[in-house]
């Protein structure tokens, strides 16, 4: 498989700092053919950057502030996140979102950070990068509460059930799917067999949700294809296939 296209993986963090290198030639070899990299908060900014600086049109950045780093300070990183939208071109706002498994705390910043993100992914014809862990309708519901036919985007970590599935789509936004698919009782086998692969795009979220077999470990961009093969499994068709479509897809929204 060639050409492949990681749409989110955070490969800018520590876990992959001693072997960055040897993590970009085993995803070239492995046909990945560009990575985009969601932003955190602030203090991933400078480090996202130097990995484009290193593999320039290869590792791609987004810039936007995670929801799990909606804190106290959440203005604060919303303004150095703006700054950096004005100083130069980004290829989406993310990664953002809702989250409620950690910390529901914050979750009036949260919302508020989020229709902040939407604002600018409006303003900017950018897409937009959404996270939402246990948080899906809630989530949902503020995309369809702003949708005015600019809005166009990622759920980024798809795992809900099909309804889920038609509603985002209807909603002009696109099907992050990574390694949960590969997983026994991920229950995404009930899903992607009903979704057209237009409506899909590829993501490791690296170094998180590695796919069977390598689940619980490191996840790389190289492993997408564990990923492909698995959606073709689901879909009756070839890996070339899912390949080519949700490159296309990718690379229209991007």
């Amino acid at each position: 498989m060639t050409n492949m296209i990681d749409t989110h993986a955070h490969i800018y963090l520590n876990d992959f700092e001693q072997d960055i290198n040897e993590v970009i030639r085993d995803a070239k070899e492995a046909g990945i053919a560009k990575i985009f990299m969601p932003n955190i908060d602030s203090r991933s900014i400078e480090r996202m950057l130097t990995l484009e600086d290193k593999f320039p049109n290869y590792c791609v950045p987004m810039m936007g502030l995670h929801p799990c780093y909606v804190k106290e300070n959440y203005k604060a990183e919303l303004h150095a996140v703006e700054s950096w939208l004005e100083k130069r071109k980004f290829c989406a706002i993310g990664e953002a979102g809702i989250d409620l498994y950690w910390d529901k705390t914050h979750i009036s910043a949260q919302i508020e950070a989020l229709e902040v993100q939407i604002d600018w992914a409006k303003n900017l014809d950018l897409p937009l990068v959404l996270h939402c862990r246990n948080s899906m309708d809630m989530t949902m519901e503020i995309i369809e509460k702003h949708q005015d036919g600019k809005l166009k985007g990622i759920f980024h970590c798809f795992t809900g059930n099909p309804d889920q599935a038609g509603r985002i789509i209807d909603m002009n936004f696109t099907l992050g799917i990574g390694g949960v698919v590969t997983f026994k009782n991920g229950g995404l086998d009930k899903v992607i067999p009903h979704v057209d692969l237009k409506n899909i795009v590829l993501e490791t979220d690296s170094p998180y949700l590695a796919p069977v077999p390598y689940r619980g470990k490191r996840n790389t961009p190289a492993y997408l294809s564990y990923i492909v093969n698995r959606i073709s499994e689901l879909k009756s068709c070839g890996s070339e296939e899912v390949t080519h479509q949700t490159t296309e897809n990718a690379l229209a929204l991007f």
